[in-house]
């Protein structure tokens, strides 16, 4: 480790360990990257997410009463409809005397049951495959959920629900334009066939599990926007980020630590997966065409190449700023990615920006290149060094 690291690593424990954070310098910081050591970068991440109070000594009974109400979110919206407790010596069939699986009560449980499912099953696909080319997610977690898990009560797992339904997968039609349409490193989706996953021991989870229950819970607590397709890479790396925390006591609650983070993302990024919001001023359209008004502004022969060939931004920009570029990079890279983005003040206008870089750091292959060249350099993006991607976006932001 160089001197400048070890030095540059005081400075963060010097910024987080004042009483009261001092926000603007701790973005300042922030802004070059995160060293990890020490559970470092987790711990920003919470403060730049707007989740931990900048006084610090409000943190531990802020943090307690967080996890107990994620806790109460498991107990209502998975253990209750789930409903099998073995100890009770009740099954599925015999919630009450009056309801039913065929009730067609709109307050019927059952009726609810079989509406989540639908959800459920669409969210399952999606994270089984998450970072394929990386085994963390289908490995067990250190700390499987206690409440879900116990022995003494043999509540359903999500899994179980999504093995047992017999409900015939829908795919729920909310994959607009790109989201999945080509493939990007290591994200080939047929790596890990469904029927080759490794079945863990009972009272063992893999952390793709504890994703499926984060975005399970996300999606009954916000009907208006429930689950969208995408919605898993934007919660992986945070997830990963807060499991692989060094500090014990942290990495212990990262699910409910995850959730809320990711609660508070999606606050002022859900814009961008609402359909009927595209072509409002805060929807996708409108951010999309900012890459190419930015553009123009920068590097008009460049723009007006792209102009001439009809390649329109939502080809390849709808992709990289809903899900903040998370299928565009290794997981490192995408993590150093949102260090630099977190920490800015006004994050996705900074995205903007990182995609303008993008564009002109390949601007001599673009200019050279024919529409179907072009098309494929854009929908798998050829440099992977992401410190020259954010350093041109700074470049761009200074206006030089």
């Amino acid at each position: 480790m160089s001197t400048s690291y070890r030095n540059r690593i005081q400075e963060f424990k010097g910024a987080l360990g004042e009483e009261k954070i001092n926000l603007k310098g701790l973005r300042e910081l922030c802004f070059s990257g995160i060293p990890f050591e020490g559970g470092i970068r987790a711990l920003c991440w919470k403060i730049l997410l707007n989740y931990l109070p900048l006084d610090q000594l409000l943190w531990e009974s802020f943090l307690e009463k967080q996890r107990e109400l994620y806790c109460q979110f498991l107990k209502e919206m998975i253990i209750q409809p789930g409903i099998a407790k073995a100890n009770l010596g009740l099954s599925r069939e015999d919630v009450t005397l009056e309801d039913h699986p065929l009730n067609p009560n709109p307050d019927s449980r059952w009726n609810n049951y079989f509406k989540d499912n639908e959800v459920l099953l669409q969210i399952d696909k999606d994270v089984r495959r998450l970072y394929p080319d990386m085994a963390f997610f289908q490995r067990p977690t250190e700390f499987p959920c206690k409440l879900i898990l116990d022995p003494q009560n043999d509540y359903e797992t999500l899994r179980r629900r999504v093995e047992q339904t017999t409900l015939k997968s829908q795919t729920v039609d909310r994959n607009r334009s790109g989201v999945t349409n080509v493939s990007s490193p290591g994200k080939a989706l047929n790596l890990y066939p469904s029927n080759e996953y490794e079945v863990l021991p009972n009272g063992c989870e893999a952390h793709w599990e504890v994703v499926e229950r984060i975005l399970f819970i996300y999606a009954k607590l916000n009907p208006g926007i429930a689950y969208v397709q995408g919605m898993n890479e934007v919660v992986g790396p945070i997830y990963y980020t807060f499991a692989t925390d060094p500090n014990e006591e942290w990495k212990e609650h990262a699910e409910a630590d995850t959730f809320f983070c990711f609660t508070n993302l999606m606050s002022e990024n859900r814009d961008n997966f609402i359909k009927s919001l595209d072509d409002s001023q805060c929807g996708i359209t409108y951010k999309m065409e900012s890459v190419y008004s930015m553009l123009k502004e920068k590097d008009m022969e460049l723009y007006l190449k792209l102009q001439e060939q009809n390649i329109k931004p939502q080809y390849f920009t709808f992709r990289w700023l809903t899900l903040l570029l998370s299928q565009e990079f290794l997981l490192p890279d995408v993590i150093r990615i949102w260090d630099t983005l977190f920490s800015d003040q006004d994050r996705f206008h900074f995205l903007i920006l990182v995609c303008c870089a993008m564009l002109t750091l390949i601007r001599d292959q673009l200019l050279a290149g024919d529409f179907t060249i072009n098309m494929r350099l854009l929908q798998d993006y050829p440099i992977s060094d992401v410190h020259t991607i954010l350093t041109k976006a700074k470049e761009l932001q200074d206006g030089s």
